[in-house]
């Protein structure tokens, strides 16, 4: 008799263990069944199967069901789920569904399948008969059928009519099939431009063969994406697979399409953004080993590949590649785990690397390849910083400067693009009243409403409550109602009274709320000249059009203002990428720096493209203030919906933490405080900060793990992040 250990599919702590169970006929590891579980059968995943139990064997119960063929979950995964356990601490039952589509568990979506005809051979007049002399659409579905050709029946019913159809198969014109479809998630393709590598990119794709973890430092428009593209034909002639991550779902249409044009049917597209169905389908198509180039964001690095022999991760400063949500983990070390398991090279690109990965390179942990011009040769966009201070006292207290509005308008004359930076979304952040200073919050969460004009409503940004847009004040009826900074939506529409004649479009979180709005909104942009696109971090990354000349930055000093260590890199980085939006092409780009701070240094580096000058400054910092990549920092977000329950647990943790600090040195800081949104949907949050030396991270983190562990109340979350992309 063999035995089944299973994890059930059930997301509370006190189940996320194996249970054994006999195993039935034709049970392989791997394979999701169904298993009694209480009074109730339940999903669940095979992890090991043994020929020996040490229950008795009549208490156990049986496997109720093989839930699929073959087995989906592979050998590698097991071994990824292993690593992300120990790693992140999470529990087994979340990684197991990382790499599962949704829709697969509990068979919330099936394949997808529809009703076809196929033509026979038939002699028109012998049809010609039978049809009535008055039946128009028996008479043209005659002439517009072809012999032996396929067509989708509900196509043919909204042609001709669905009794024209239906006597055409009864007098066996027509044969009815079934067929499966697959749901293509893939807009448009754009015609295939194979571009001949130069000397110094042949040299980096001859290095970047080598299984190890490259970082290729290229200024945007350097031609990274295309070493890219050659690097994973190499790949695909040698019989293996690859991964292509990139940061932004807005930017998946674009790459995709480059790839399709490329590659053809064996690119498949895995990211948050499609369909259920979609991922379900392009999902089984990788699986089957129909698709061998997996194009996506983060989760794509979950993709089911066997045999891979390249993964990248462009844009790998990106602050996207990690999950700030259960199950929390960084992109960068699975695709470390996945390329070390595969002995395939990792590349990491980027013209703005992250600091840390920097640092890694330049100490000789990565490999490092460098392209510090264009592909083209042409010289980087000019950088001209205006300070806003001089304009307010120069009489214009607009958002835009008057260098701003005058190169915008020769930009359109000229009937090129122009690209408007500036990372909030809304008309204005916050709504005030000015007689007694009352604010407009949410009610669920520690936040401020954000004011949307198009809409007429405040919304929470972190639940995405929605309020009605305040017209008097609900604390002393006051009318004098003041709108905060401005957001997105406030500088299209200011554009739009600014040059009525000219398109402006604006991509943010709200204007891609829909299916395939990223790629309809880039697509519209990129055929409209002249042409002004608005937008956040969205626009700011990795694409490429020809016709843009003129990048403004509005507000460049709003990413300064976080109360973080990495704010001046955050910001550098941001800008930097931006503004390698411009000048692509031929055509001279420009881009207009509006800032209060004109003499910060991070301007100068990024004025001068200077990354290098950057880092040096940045890396002295964090070496003598010890923070990443000299230490790590730890935080302990506690969180529920009692307030004391949350208070409680973050005291006995800090209690437990304090007894740590008394024994080891290498606990830099240790403090609990609110968090500062202290309440997201009715959750109240406090959190633990601690920084500890790198000796101190490898000692102690198991033991941090464990007193969470121990100090853990019901109904309370506790999640530890490590080195965590904000603090709010």
């Amino acid at each position: 008799m063999m035995f089944a250990e299973v994890i059930v599919d059930i997301k509370t702590s006190e189940v996320d263990k194996i249970f054994d169970y006999i195993a039935i006929s034709g049970l392989e590891i791997g394979h999701r069944v169904l298993v009694p579980f209480g009074n109730r059968n339940i999903e669940g995943y095979v992890v090991g199967i043994k020929n020996h139990c040490d229950y008795p064997i009549e208490k156990l119960k049986s496997v109720a069901k093989i839930l699929d063929e073959k087995p989906l979950i592979l050998p590698e995964m097991f071994a990824l789920s292993d690593f992300m356990i120990k790693n992140n601490h999470l529990k087994r039952v979340d990684t197991l569904r990382l790499f599962l589509p949704s829709g697969i568990r509990k068979e919330k979506i099936k394949p997808l399948v529809k009703e076809f005809v196929y033509v026979n051979e038939f002699v028109a007049q012998e049809i010609e008969a039978k049809i009535r002399a008055n039946s128009k659409n028996q008479q043209k579905m005659l002439s517009f059928l072809k012999p032996n050709e396929k067509y989708l029946k509900s196509e043919l019913n909204k042609m001709f009519g669905s009794l024209a159809v239906q006597k055409f198969i009864e007098w066996g014109v027509l044969t009815q099939v079934e067929q499966r479809v697959l749901r293509n998630p893939i807009l448009k393709t754009k015609e295939d431009k194979t571009v001949e590598l130069n000397e110094l990119q042949k040299k980096i794709l001859e290095e970047i063969k080598k299984p190890a973890t490259h970082l290729l430092f290229g200024v945007t428009g350097s031609g990274k994406t295309e070493i890219y593209m050659h690097a994973i034909k190499r790949c695909l002639s040698e019989g293996k697979t690859a991964i292509m991550l990139v940061p932004e779902i807005g930017l998946t249409p674009q790459v995709v399409s480059l790839f399709k044009a490329r590659f053809g049917n064996t690119v498949a597209i895995l990211h948050s953004g499609l369909s259920m169905g979609e991922r379900f389908d392009e999902w089984q198509r990788i699986f089957n080993g129909e698709a061998n180039i997996v194009v996506g964001a983060r989760s794509a690095i979950f993709a089911p590949l066997k045999n891979i022999g390249i993964i990248i991760i462009d844009e790998e400063h990106d602050d996207s590649y990690k999950s700030e949500s259960n199950p929390r983990f960084y992109t960068h070390d699975i695709a470390k785990f996945r390329a070390q398991y595969n002995n395939c090279p990792l590349v990491l690109g980027s013209a703005t690397p992250n600091i840390d990965t920097y640092f890694r390179a330049k100490n000789g942990e990565y490999v490092l390849h460098e392209l510090l011009k264009r592909a083209n040769n042409k010289d980087m966009p000019g950088v001209e910083i205006v300070d806003m201070r001089e304009e307010i006292r120069a009489g214009n207290a607009t958002m835009f400067s008057r260098k701003l509005q005058m190169d915008l308008s020769d930009c359109i004359k000229a009937k090129n693009q122009a690209m408007i930076f500036c990372n909030r979304r809304g008309f204005a952040s916050y709504m005030i009243c000015r007689s007694c200073g009352y604010v407009a919050k949410c009610d669920d969460c520690d936040a401020t409403l954000v004011y949307h004009k198009e809409d007429n409503l405040l919304k929470c940004h972190f639940c995405s409550r929605r309020y009605k847009a305040l017209t008097e004040c609900p604390q002393c009826s006051s009318k004098h109602i003041k709108m905060g900074t401005l957001g997105t939506e406030r500088v299209a529409d200011e554009l739009r009274h600014l040059f009525p004649e000219t398109k402006v479009l604006r991509m943010d979180f709200d204007t891609t709320q829909n299916k395939s709005s990223h790629a309809k909104i880039l697509e519209e942009f990129s055929n409209t000249k002249p042409c002004i696109l608005v937008g956040t971090q969205m626009i700011a990354k990795g694409h490429d059009f020809p016709n843009v000349t003129l990048v403004g930055i509005v507000d460049a000093d709003m990413s300064l203002h976080y109360s973080d260590f990495r704010s001046t890199e955050r910001t550098f980085d941001l800008l930097t990428q931006v503004a390698g939006r411009a000048g692509r092409a031929d055509k001279i780009g420009k881009i207009v720096l509006q800032t209060y701070m004109p003499k910060h240094y991070v301007y100068r580096f990024m004025a001068n493209y200077d990354y290098k000058s950057f880092y040096d400054r940045e890396i002295n910092v964090r070496k003598v203030s010890k923070f990443p990549p000299y230490a790590y920092i730890l935080r302990i977000l506690v969180s529920g919906e009692k307030l004391e329950d949350v208070q409680v647990t973050t005291a006995h943790i800090h209690n437990g933490l304090n007894a740590v600090c008394e024994e080891s040195k290498e606990i830099l800081y240790c403090k609990a405080m609110k968090s500062p949104v202290s309440k997201i949907q009715n959750k109240h949050r406090y959190q633990i900060l601690l920084r500890l030396t790198n000796k101190g991270y490898i000692d102690l983190i198991d033991k941090i793990y464990l007193i969470c562990d121990n100090n853990k109340k019901k109904n309370v979350n506790v999640f530890v992040e490590i080195n965590p992309n904000n603090l709010s």
